[in-house]
């Protein structure tokens, strides 16, 4: 699996018709651009996987929270967003900033089935883990998957709402994750840290 090249994605920008995006975490849930339709989707040759150390949105670097990123390797579940061509320049900006912030994650072109009725094959925009970038976590077990997802807290907010929500939204579009709900039963299990309100001094 490699990255697509610059000029590949600045083209992604520049080529005609409506832009379909692949969300397989808190896209899913959490877009954040006008789309036209979504519609539940399959992608082949990657997996959904907590396996991205946060620094910024759920946790700092010297308390990693844990997202997901698309690694390598059998398939993944998760919605498929088509956007309005008139929305594509536009959505791609977006999603850079908010995917590219420590260029953990490359763009890439990924084929698509759409679990439609026409079960239609299309091509969309993803956003796969960099599995040489510091960030990149490995296969971690479940235990320390859940020290991470309870330390974490960063920019978007408690790392554990983000795998929560992300479940929810997993369940919503009627399927699983075996994984993640072995975690989200041992995170409602767990009590989660207590954070200071604003104003307030983090205890010694």
């Amino acid at each position: 699996m490699s990255a697509i090249t610059p000029s590949e994605s600045e083209s992604q920008g520049d080529l005609q018709g409506d832009l379909w995006v692949f969300g397989y975490g808190s896209l899913m849930w959490r877009p954040g651009f006008e789309f036209v339709e979504r519609v539940p989707a399959r992608l082949i040759g990657e997996h959904r996987a907590l396996c991205v150390y946060s620094f910024v949105h759920r946790g700092t670097p010297e308390k990693p929270g844990l997202v997901l990123g698309l690694d390598r390797g059998g398939a993944c579940r998760g919605i498929a967003f088509r956007v309005a061509e008139k929305h594509r320049t536009s959505t791609i900006a977006y999603l850079r900033e908010r995917e590219q912030v420590t260029s953990v994650y490359r763009e890439v072109t990924r084929s698509l089935w759409l679990e439609n009725d026409p079960r239609q094959r299309v091509s969309a925009l993803a956003y796969v883990v960099d599995r040489g970038h510091v960030q990149y976590a490995g296969r971690l077990s479940l235990a320390e998957q859940l020290r991470h997802v309870l330390q974490g807290h960063g920019r978007s907010g408690i790392n554990r709402d983000y795998v929560l929500s992300t479940v929810k939204a997993i369940e919503a579009a009627g399927f699983r994750d075996n994984q993640l709900h072995r975690l989200a039963m041992m995170l409602h299990d767990a009590h989660p840290i207590q954070l200071p309100r604003p104003g307030e001094q983090e205890a010694p």
